[in-house]
C-alpha cells in the first residue's frame, strides 16, 4: 500500500518538484497544499497522513505554532518541517517540539526525497551539516540593526503577545517594552505593531 504523504508548500515550483519525485515509482501517493490552513482541512478530510511536511513561512504558520497545531491534527502520525530560511535554532526547537525532521530546501532533489521516506518509515530526519551549524545563514541584513532586547520583543510581536505578556516573559517593566516597540517601530519604518511584526515577518525573521 503506498505511503500518504502531504507536503505543504507556499513556492509552486518546490511544491510540485517534491510530489513529482516522490510519487514517480508509485511508493507514494502525495497530496498538496499551499497554506496551514488548506493543509489542516485536507488532514481533516483525508488523513492522518504517514507524513506532513510543512514550509516554515508559508502562510498560517506563525513560526513554530503552525507546526504544533499540525502534529496535534495529524495523530500520532509524522510531521517534519522544511525551510530554505530557517536557522539551526529554528530547526533544534521544531524537534524539540516533536517533529520528525527538517529539510533544508538546499538539499538536492534525491536526497529530500530520500528523506521525506525516511520519515514517513517514523525515523527522525536532519542533516548533520545543517545541524553542526555549518550551514548556518549568516545575521540578515533586517537583524544587524536590532539589539538582542529588541529581537526578543520583536518576536513577542510575531507571536500577537500584549506588551504585558512580553514584559512577563522577558522579567521587564511593561513601560520598557513600549519604548522598545516605539524604537522597533521606528526603526522598521512601521506604523504601528502589527506593521512591524507584518515587516517582520516578509523578512523571514524568527
Amino acid at each position: 500500500m503506498p505511503l500518504k504523504i502531504l507536503i505543504a508548500d507556499d513556492h509552486d515550483m518546490v511544491r510540485e518538484t517534491i510530489v513529482m519525485f516522490l510519487d514517480a515509482d508509485g511508493a507514494t501517493v502525495s497530496r498538496a497544499a499551499s497554506t496551514l490552513q488548506e493543509a489542516l482541512q485536507m488532514i481533516e478530510t483525508d488523513g492522518p497522513f504517514d507524513l506532513v511536511l510543512l514550509d516554515y513561512t508559508m502562510p498560517g504558520m506563525n513560526g513554530l505554532e503552525g507546526l504544533k497545531t499540525a502534529i496535534k491534527a495529524n495523530g500520532d502520525k509524522p510531521v517534519g518541517l522544511i525551510s530554505g530560511t530557517a536557522t539551526r535554532v529554528i530547526a533544534e526547537q521544531a524537534l524539540a517540539l516533536g517533529a520528525i525532521g527538517f529539510l533544508p530546501k538546499t538539499l538536492p532533489a534525491k536526497s529530500l526525497v530520500n528523506a521525506v521516506r525516511f520519515m514517513a518509515a517514523g525515523e527522525t530526519y536532519a542533516p548533520v551539516d545543517f545541524m553542526s551549524g555549518k550551514d548556518d545563514p549568516e545575521e540578515t541584513d533586517f537583524e544587524k540593526d536590532l539589539s538582542d532586547r529588541e529581537k526578543q520583543v520583536l518576536r513577542g510581536l510575531l507571536s500577537a503577545k500584549s506588551n504585558k505578556e512580553i514584559a512577563r516573559d522577558l522579567d521587564l517593566q511593561e513601560v520598557t517594552i513600549k519604548l522598545h516597540v516605539k524604537t522597533l517601530c521606528r526603526k522598521l519604518d512601521a506604523r504601528n505593531r502589527t506593521d512591524a511584526a507584518m515587516i517582520a515577518r516578509s523578512a523571514h525573521f524568527v
